[in-house]
């Protein structure tokens, strides 16, 4: 499975600990969650259950039946307490338990809960035991369940966000492709491992899009609007606003003259989409300028609703009546380089990461963010504890790095009242002569090559 080290490890030093461990593991079903999972238990003693939409009654009789058949005998009564006394790992080893989708259960019964407490603490199973509770409905286990848990979220050991692969794992998931086209693929469909399974790196990205996003036979061809149904009502009002946001209408102002809604109504929808990962709130770093810093902005975060919006869904006519070459063509191709600005900078930010893990950044990631003022704004905002700061300019769709967009960036500090102890000026084109010849010797600046990153 490509990428989730990290979280595997992780796993696996709370499997190896002592005592009894509680987690709940959850993210969006593309982010595939359910898979890690599988791949964490394939060496351990593990009871999964997953659990469907249905009744108390039901849900309860469904377990019975396949706890009944782990342990090869009878269960008598219809209790989640007796249930989980009948776990067995059978050699003495720390049994896994898995309860998939575990929402299902806890909003119609309260107790499952209890039950699955009484477990952790030891007082219906004396074998070491691990519970993962799994789900794939973010807004419900960030909104929900701690008004749910109250106190007893305290009992958690802890709650795990699966998230999409960081860039360096999309790279090593495409080997056929230079770094730029992996920059190309991560602004399309972000680090969703699902998608980049469906992505084929022997060929380019456009023929990509044209076949897995454009073609009506694509694995990702309305997955976007797919996945906007399947959990929010009122698709016109939710489809209307993330048009306008993808099209650059990033404040409340902005959406209420775009789309007619009033803005307690725009307000109450963006929440929604913000409760489903769809939407994020942006904010800038926080800099002695801070009236000249715009505020109130919106943008979506879903890196493949964002494309799809931008590109596809203002064209919907298009894509039905022109073959997917002749639409990308038309409606893509062109605007594609300004659009993965945006992306650039987020993968000029993992690289910061990284640098700093192996010791190699001149300070140490305190805050990390960008500026975005009401004139100019600034790409990358590094500062430590100290406030001193690492200042970065992120170039893709520019041809050359010129002393130019320098001033530009000098000037944009002035205006966020920052000061910088080093700069970095990354580029996916190239750097001009004249400005490496500025620059040389002076180690407060570094040049960085995308293509050699």
């Amino acid at each position: 499975m490509a990428g989730r080290k990290a979280e595997l490890h992780y796993l696996e030093q709370m499997y190896h600990q002592n005592g009894n461990q509680l987690l709940v593991l959850y993210g969006k079903k593309e982010n595939e969650g359910r898979e890690f999972v599988q791949n964490f238990c394939s060496d351990k003693k593990v009871f999964y259950y997953y659990a469907p939409e249905t009744s108390p009654q039901a849900q309860m009789q469904r377990m019975r039946k396949e706890i009944a058949s782990h342990c090869q005998s009878v269960v008598s009564e219809n209790s989640y307490d007796t249930f989980f006394k009948r776990i067995k790992s059978e050699d003495g080893t720390k049994l896994v338990l898995v309860i998939d989708e575990f929402h299902h259960i806890v909003k119609k019964d309260d107790q499952f809960l209890e039950s699955i407490l009484k477990l952790k603490e030891k007082k219906l199973y004396s074998e070491p035991i691990m519970i993962l509770l799994c789900s794939s409905s973010i807004s419900w286990v960030e909104q929900e369940m701690p008004e749910i848990l109250g106190k007893s979220i305290k009992k958690i050991t802890d709650i795990v966000k699966i998230k999409e692969l960081r860039f360096l794992d999309l790279v090593r998931s495409f080997p056929n492709y230079e770094i730029r086209e992996c920059i190309e693929v991560y602004g399309i469909i972000g680090g969703v491992p699902e998608y980049i399974r469906h992505w084929e790196d022997k060929y380019d990205v456009g023929y990509n899009i044209c076949m897995q996003i454009l073609s009506k036979d694509g694995y990702l061809y309305g997955k976007a609007e797919e996945m906007i149904r399947a959990q929010l009502r009122e698709l016109s009002v939710y489809y209307t606003i993330l048009e306008a946001l993808a099209a650059g209408k990033r404040k409340l102002n902005d959406l209420f003259q775009a789309t007619g809604f009033s803005r307690a109504k725009i307000s109450v929808y963006l929440k929604n989409l913000i409760e489903f990962d769809v939407v994020e709130r942006v904010y800038s770093f926080e800099t002695g300028g801070w009236q000249n810093a715009q505020k109130g902005l919106y943008q979506i975060k879903d890196t493949f609703i964002n494309f799809w919006f931008k590109f596809v869904y203002p064209h919907l006519s298009d894509l039905h009546r022109l073959t997917p070459e002749a639409f990308y063509n038309k409606h893509i191709e062109s605007e594609l380089e300004l659009y993965l600005n945006r992306y650039f900078v987020n993968v000029c930010m993992e690289y910061l990461e990284l640098q700093e893990l192996v010791g190699e950044l001149p300070l140490k990631i305190h805050k990390m963010g960008t500026w975005i003022g009401k004139k100019g704004h600034i790409d990358i905002i590094v500062q430590n504890s100290i406030r001193e700061n690492l200042i970065c300019l992120c170039n893709w769709s520019e041809p050359k790095v010129t002393y130019k967009m320098c001033q530009q960036l000098f000037e944009s500090m002035e205006q966020a009242r920052i000061t910088a102890n080093y700069y970095y000026l990354f580029t996916a084109k190239s750097f001009d002569e004249e400005l490496i010849k500025l620059v040389s010797g002076d180690k407060r600046i570094l040049l960085v090559d995308m293509n050699k990153m």
